[in-house]
């Protein structure tokens, strides 16, 4: 079997494979090992030629047969042996299969077309979610079990070593035990907050791949990717959900600018001169359409709803000058009275920059109280930003003394350089 189709069939079917297996057997470590079993022997036995007719199907018939030799020789799960048997036997009966190999009636993920592996992905996403799991267990678990990565896959995505990731899995995979979280779809009453920290999971991983905090490289691809599988998926699971489809439009339309972002050398390139006849359409297009969708569920926007509407505007807008800058700021104002963060204040800033010009930028952050700007003094972006608004209004030594402060604040390479050049352009100007 190719390493196309392996690799195709498994973004396709591990998330409904493990979501299924963990409703069923209850352990999240048997169900992925189980999953894992039946992709090997699928690589092993499939042929380009001799492939089944319904590849999830046998998958996963081949991960049951692999969770119930494991079962068997497990004394503690003999009760959940009893059960899948019988479950198999009643299946059997009902949808008449044939022995074999491409047991063309056996039942899988594919061939459920209802709720329940609608329910069954959506709780192995909650439950990898769970409150009582810290922020990186969360990222980490749903990377592993959702999207199937690999500990050294995940590993790699955050610039931790292999042993400290193997370590954060396993121990959040101790305390699923021990807690006994379950892999339940929450109820209505509380599906909205439980909802927030699953998107919010979703976006910190986006946010890393975006802007990578300790990279070579100023874009992670790997994990934009992942985040906009996740984002769609949710939106695809919960289509009535306004954030879920918002943050789904709001990563398709950022990531639509990832191919401008950076030249051929791997050098950041700014908003402004960035050429956007190599943003990808068909992302903006998807985006549209979600935002579109959420805005007829819900009249009232949400955090993501708002981002995603600015991210919309730089889409829509054939160049910097004719972006409405008035606009996203109005945005921003909306954006702030739901969530009155530093970053949305310094972003509100740097609009009314382009708005109104470079002064009344600066006005606008040095007019910014003590609460607005906690957290901002060690933040490269809050300095890189008011050092490029005291660089177009000339202020040589203040901007470079800025640009200095944001090169101080941080470690990824290609910023290192964008600021670098910008520190010598302010020291020749003077």
């Amino acid at each position: 079997m190719s390493q196309s189709i392996v690799a195709q069939l498994f973004a396709e079917e591990w998330p409904k494979l493990v979501a299924t297996l963990v409703r069923e057997l209850g352990d999240v470590d048997l169900a992925e090992d189980a999953a894992q079993q039946a992709f090997i022997e699928a690589a092993d036995k499939w042929k380009p030629d001799n492939t089944p007719d319904r590849p999830g199907a046998w998958l996963m018939t081949t991960a049951r047969r692999r969770a119930i030799d494991v079962i068997r020789r497990n004394a503690d799960l003999r009760r959940k042996l009893e059960s899948m048997e019988a479950d198999a036997r009643l299946t059997s009966h009902i949808n008449g299969a044939t022995s074999g190999w491409f047991a063309a009636g056996t039942p899988g993920p594919s061939d459920d077309t209802g709720h329940q592996l609608v329910d069954d992905q959506l709780a192995l996403i909650f439950g990898c979610c769970h409150p009582s799991l810290n922020t990186e267990a969360q990222v980490a678990l749903t990377l592993r079990q959702v999207c199937g990565l690999s500990t050294r896959q995940i590993a790699s995505a955050f610039l931790t070593p292999e042993a400290t990731m193997a370590k954060r899995l396993v121990r959040a995979k101790t305390k699923i035990r021990e807690a006994a979280v379950p892999f339940t779809v929450p109820e209505a009453d509380q599906l909205e907050e439980r909802l927030e920290s699953v998107l919010a999971v979703v976006y910190l991983i986006y946010t890393e791949g975006h802007a990578a905090a300790d990279a070579a490289s100023l874009i992670r691809g790997d994990l934009c990717d992942e985040a906009r599988w996740l984002a769609d998926l949710m939106a695809n699971l919960l289509p009535d959900q306004p954030e879920a489809l918002s943050l789904s439009a709001l990563l398709d339309l950022s990531d639509a600018r990832r191919p401008a972002r950076v030249d051929a050398e791997g050098h950041l390139v700014l908003l402004a001169d960035q050429d956007r006849s190599l943003w990808d359409a068909e992302l903006i297009a998807r985006g549209r359409q979600r935002l579109a969708a959420a805005e007829r569920f819900d009249p009232l926007a949400g955090t993501y709803r708002l981002q995603a509407a600015i991210a919309l505007a730089h889409a829509e807008a054939a160049s910097e000058a004719e972006t409405d800058w008035a606009q996203i700021v109005s945005y921003y104002d909306m954006l702030y009275t739901l969530e009155p963060s530093a970053v949305v204040a310094l972003n509100r800033a740097a609009a009314v920059s382009k708005a109104k010009g470079p002064d009344a930028g600066l006005a606008t952050l040095d007019a910014l109280d003590d609460s607005a700007t906690n957290g901002l003094g060690n933040y490269r972006y809050y300095h890189a930003a008011r050092a490029d608004m005291l660089r177009q209004l000339q202020r040589w030594n203040e901007a470079e003394a800025a640009y200095r402060r944001a090169l101080d604040l941080t470690t990824n390479q290609s910023e290192h350089e964008f600021l670098s050049d910008r520190i010598e352009h302010c020291r020749q100007q003077r």
